[in-house]
């Protein structure tokens, strides 16, 4: 199964907002609607997998950070991000990171 982590971001949510609202006209079934989450997932997940080159450095202040069911997630503050020349400045930042190469999404289904 595919991380579920971008359903929060403005394309996921964009989304569910459609598919809900296609479920309240009776145009699909809720069955249905889960079965497309669940390929968004799928998708994002490959597409930022295998598409995505850029490097991004960052550094700031680590405030606090946990380690559970396998995925990370880190609280700075004060934080630089850096990518070749463009520079921005965020005062605190939340970071989720999950490991990609066991999510999954590779099965064949």
């Amino acid at each position: 199964m595919a991380y579920q982590l971008y359903r929060n971001t403005t394309l996921g949510n964009s989304l569910q907002e459609s598919l809900d609202e296609l479920i309240q006209t009776q145009q699909i079934t809720p069955q249905l609607a889960l079965q497309v989450l669940l390929q968004f997932d799928k998708a994002i997940n490959t597409a930022l997998a295998n598409r995505v080159r850029n490097r991004v450095n960052f550094r700031g202040s680590l405030n606090t950070y946990r380690f559970c069911d396998n995925v990370w997630t880190f609280v700075l503050n004060d934080v630089e991000f850096r990518e070749v020349t463009d520079l921005v400045k965020v005062d605190k930042v939340k970071i989720v990171a999950c490991d990609g190469k066991n999510t999954g999404s590779n099965a064949a289904d």
